[in-house]
Parts: structure tokens; C-alpha cells; sequence
């Protein structure tokens, strides 16, 4: 497995709109920063939000699962201002260490530009230097705009999670998790499937 830190960052992104925009890894100098960016999204985006990131303590308990090599994140700068984030989280249960789950946000203003796009794309290619197999990303069945741009990319929904989580105003909402198989479904032999 070879360590993300090698893959060629920071790098510089054109977008179609001619913007630039710098894509690095993310260290514990970008904590005021990715608070910043949370604190000024939108209300109805932070109710999807998987984590608080408004909160000091959640976005430090993010950098200490950098620093413990649990997570790996790519931020996007423009201006000096954060204007997004993709990431893949995993879990320390061995038996799910080759499969790593994607967390992506990209500022309002920034949406619809190719951002977002780029960034997955990244953090893609980072998975794979991790030796992942398996991604997958979870969102609420409402968020039909996310679960558009998953399958676009070639994720497929794999479970509906009745009334499994619970947004910000207390509100349950059903989870989807959505899975891309790097290495092509596994689970099928001659058309047979796995039981």
C-alpha cells in the first residue's frame, strides 16, 4: 500500500470557467479554515452535514484522524479562501480496511463549475494509492442532487437505511449508501450471486 503523502500535491486546477484553484492535502493548519467554510454554508446544507463541522471539537477530532492516518482529506483554496473539501475516511475495523467511505463538499458558489468533479477525482486516485477496494458515500434519500452526481461517477445505491439518521433540527431521514467497486463487483461468480 503506498502512502498518499507521495501523490503529486499541491496542484493547480483550471476550471471550464478559466478560475484557478489549488488542491493539497489537508494538515492542521487548514482547522480555521475548514470551520470558517462550515460556519458559512447554508442552513439547509448543514443539515446534511454527516459531522458538525461548525463545532472546534468535531473539526479536531477530523485533524487527529489525519494525523492517525484514518482519514485522508483534499482541500481546494482559492484566493486563499477554502472553497472545498473531498475526503475518504477509514474505519480501523481490519476487516474493513480496504474499503473507505467519501465525504465531499464544495462551497455554494462553487457548485455546477467543475469543482466538485475535480475534486472527486482526486481523492479517487488517492483511495486507490491506499489500496482501497471498495468506496462508498451515504447521504439522505433527499439529497437527490448528490445522489445524481454519485451516479454519474458510477456509484450504485446498495442500501436504503429507514429512518437511520437524524438531521440537524431532529428530524429522521432515511440513509442511502451508494458503492463503487474499484476493482469491479466482486460479489458475482458466472452470474451467480454470494450468499
Amino acid at each position: 500500500m503506498s502512502d498518499s503523502t507521495a501523490l503529486n500535491y499541491p496542484k493547480s486546477i483550471t476550471l471550464p470557467d478559466g478560475e484557478k484553484a489549488e488542491i493539497r492535502l489537508m494538515t492542521a493548519k487548514d482547522r480555521d479554515a475548514i470551520l470558517a467554510f462550515a460556519q458559512a454554508l447554508p442552513q439547509e446544507d448543514l443539515l446534511f452535514l454527516r459531522l458538525d463541522l461548525t463545532q472546534p471539537e468535531v473539526v479536531d477530532e477530523w485533524v487527529k484522524n489525519i494525523k492517525t492516518g484514518h482519514s485522508t482529506t483534499l482541500v481546494a483554496f482559492a484566493d486563499d479562501k477554502l472553497i472545498g473539501y473531498a475526503s475518504v475516511h477509514r474505519n480501523p475495523a481490519p476487516w474493513t480496511r480496504r474499503v473507505g467511505e467519501l465525504r465531499v463538499n464544495v462551497s455554494r458558489e462553487y457548485r455546477a463549475r467543475g469543482l466538485g468533479k475535480n475534486m472527486i477525482s482526486e481523492i479517487f486516485d488517492v483511495a486507490s494509492s491506499l489500496g482501497l477496494r471498495k468506496l462508498m458515500a451515504n447521504m439522505t434519500s433527499d439529497q437527490h442532487g448528490a445522489q445524481a452526481a454519485f451516479r454519474r461517477l458510477g456509484f450504485v445505491p446498495e442500501a436504503i437505511l429507514t429512518d437511520h439518521v437524524e438531521d440537524r433540527n431532529g428530524i429522521s431521514r432515511d440513509m442511502v449508501i451508494m458503492t463503487y467497486d474499484i476493482d469491479g463487483h466482486s460479489d458475482q461468480v458466472a452470474g451467480v450471486v454470494k450468499i
